[in-house]
Parts: structure tokens; C-alpha cells; sequence
């Protein structure tokens, strides 16, 4: 079905084009007949603007790009909650690319981004992220962009961050404050800095109590799932059967971790006690109730996009942007995979 145009409503009426397209904005200097028979027609003839002509005229396109790793994922799928939330008040669309923790699909999906136009970016980097050319080319086009939890210290951006390190000494201090005296860590892929900042929040804690760092304890995800979790679960009991307690770089893989240890008939907290990180529903769900870090996932979404929008706004003015990163509070939950200290 062909589209109306402001052209074809201005011939029908008999007026300019110019009459036409401020009537359809009320502008004071139209009367209010013309202004009423440019609406009637316009609606009579489904004319819709085109959004690409607005764009051309305002340099806004009024949408942002969100690139995450994975998209069903409980963190994720709550922070791309709060942003389209937020986006959405203020006018704005999102354009979610899913990089399946792949740099080369990321590198395409932010050249993609910068071809559409957008306003702004978004961008939480894959587990394979360590070139960060394409980083700097967004920053290279004075594109407005935020990175949230998996970020690049080296990339001068906003972000919107929680303390990795000091969340995991807390969540390894529950562990040692229970009676814990050989804690195993499942971490996360060697890449991500929140997954190096879990670890060194490991060692820490470990460190504070004066308690010896065994590399042989550390065991890393490539994928960080569930399988995984049963497999380093077994790989725990096989090779280190004394172990008492167990921090896991996130909730889904510490649920492999207790399934498979449910199925052995080990009993937890009594023989381990487990803690997880990032608080999704399933650590309520699953039996024994899983204890965690609770990461404000809804909340970073909300800032993420207000931190953008701060910048989106002070490009359109033409001052000068300051990128800032707002760090949000962890809290540990207690639950039933940990001793009462």
C-alpha cells in the first residue's frame, strides 16, 4: 500500500507543503480551520510521518543500540527491562543485538549500529572481548556510549559497574565466617574483567584469613553453564574431597554444582556449603535454596540508559561530556546452601 505523503495532502487542500507540515504541529501561525482539515485528511488517508525525513531534519534518530552477550539470560533479560523501560518514557527505541560472547559478531554488530545512526550505545562486551579497536571507533565518531557489567577499563566510556572484588571477599568471608577452611572457586573465563575481579576477590578473602591460595582449587569456565557446573562439581569430589566450600562466578553454574552434588547424596551445607553470584530466580527455587550475591541487574539497566541519555543531551547542546561510572551496592543473601555463621 503506497504511503501518503505531505505533498499529495497539500494538492488535495490546495495549500503549501510548508502549510501542511506546520498544521499537522498546531504551529500558531495556521489557522485553526486549515489546521482542522489538514488533521481530518491526514487521518482519513493514515499519513504517518516519515521518520527518516525527521531524522534527516533533527540529526536524532531517537533509537539506541543495546549489545549484550546473551539475551536468555536472568541478569540480561532484566537489564533489558529496565533500559526499554526507561528508553521508553523519554521517546526512545532500543535495538537489541545478542553477540552469543562472540568479539567477531560484536565487532559486526557495533559497525551495524554505527551504520544505522543511532543515538547512542549501549554495550555489555562478550567473554572473547579483548581487542578494543572497534570500542574506540564508536568513541572516534563522538558516539554517545555506556558499557554496563562485563566492561573495558581501558576504554575511556560511562559505566555502570558493581565492586566485583569487593562482592566476592564478602561472599568468600560468609563462606570462612561458616567454618570454611578449604574453599574452591569456579571462575569464569580468563577475558571479562568482572570474572578476573571475582577471582582476585577470591584470593583476597583467602588471603585476609591467612589462609594459603591453591591454584588447584581454581577451576574455569569457558561457557559458564550449567553443565559445567556439573562437571567441576565432580571434578571437586574426585580430586579434592576435603574441600568444605565452594564460591561459583555466577547462579546458573553453582546450580550444576548442586544438582550434581544432590545426586551423590552429598549434603549441603553439612559437608559443603556452596555461594553463588548474581541472585536469579532459580537459586530460590532449586532445593537446597541457593545463597548469592545479589546483583542489581533492573536498576543497571535503568542507569545505564539514564547515564546515555546524559550524554545523547549534552552532545545535542554541543558541551562538553564528562564520561562518569556509577558503581551500585551488592548485598549478600543467606539462604539454605550456607552454614548460620
Amino acid at each position: 500500500m503506497k504511503e501518503t505523503t505531505l505533498k499529495e495532502i497539500a494538492e488535495t487542500l490546495g495549500i503549501s507543503i510548508t502549510t501542511v507540515s506546520k498544521a499537522l504541529k498546531s504551529k500558531s501561525d495556521v489557522s485553526k480551520k486549515t489546521i482542522e482539515k489538514v488533521l481530518a485528511l491526514a487521518e482519513e488517508l493514515n499519513y504517518t510521518p516519515n521518520s527518516f525525513a525527521v531524522n534527516l531534519r533533527t540529526k536524532e534518530s531517537k533509537t539506541i543500540g543495546l549489545i549484550i552477550p546473551e539475551i536468555v539470560h536472568h541478569f540480561f533479560s532484566n537489564v533489558i527491562n529496565g533500559i526499554i523501560a526507561e528508553a521508553g518514557k523519554h521517546g526512545y527505541l532500543v535495538i537489541i543485538l545478542q553477540s552469543n560472547e562472540s568479539l567477531d559478531l560484536e565487532k559486526k554488530q557495533v559497525a551495524l549500529l554505527i551504520n544505522k545512526r543511532v543515538d547512542g550505545i549501549l554495550m555489555s562486551l562478550s567473554n572473547e572481548s579483548n581487542n578494543d579497536y572497534h570500542l574506540k571507533e564508536i568513541l572516534r565518531r563522538s558516539i554517545p556510549f555506556v558499557q554496563f557489567d562485563k566492561i573495558s577499563k581501558l576504554i575511556p566510556s560511562s559505566k555502570v559497574i558493581i565492586d566485583d572484588q569487593k562482592a566476592a571477599i564478602e561472599a568468600v568471608q560468609c563462606l570462612i565466617d561458616s567454618g570454611c577452611k578449604k574453599i574452591a572457586h569456579i571462575r569464569g573465563p580468563v577475558n571479562p574483567q568482572n570474572a578476573i575481579d571475582r577471582f582476585l576477590g577470591y584470593k583476597k578473602a583467602l588471603e585476609k584469613n591467612n589462609i594459603a591460595f591453591n591454584s588447584k582449587l581454581v577451576y574455569t569456565c569457558v561457557d559458564v553453564t550449567f553443565e559445567e557446573g556439573l562437571t567441576f562439581a565432580k571434578q571437586i569430589l574426585e580430586e579434592h574431597p576435603d574441600v568444605d566450600g565452594i564460591f561459583v562466578i555466577t547462579d546458573l553454574v553453582a546450580v550444576g554444582v548442586l544438582a550434581y552434588f544432590n545426586e551423590k547424596k552429598i549434603q549441603i551445607p553439612q559437608q559443603i556449603s556452596i555461594i553463588g553470584f548474581s541472585n536469579w530466580f532459580m537459586s530460590k527455587v532449586i532445593t537446597p535454596k541457593l545463597s548469592t550475591v545479589d546483583q542489581p541487574s533492573y536498576e543497571m539497566g535503568v542507569e545505564a540508559f539514564n547515564l546515555l541519555l546524559e550524554e545523547i543531551i549534552s552532545h545535542k547542546k554541543n558541551s562538553l561530556f564528562t564520561p562518569r561510572t556509577i558503581e551500585l551496592e551488592t548485598k549478600i543473601i543467606l539462604r539454605e546452601s550456607t552454614k548460620n555463621n
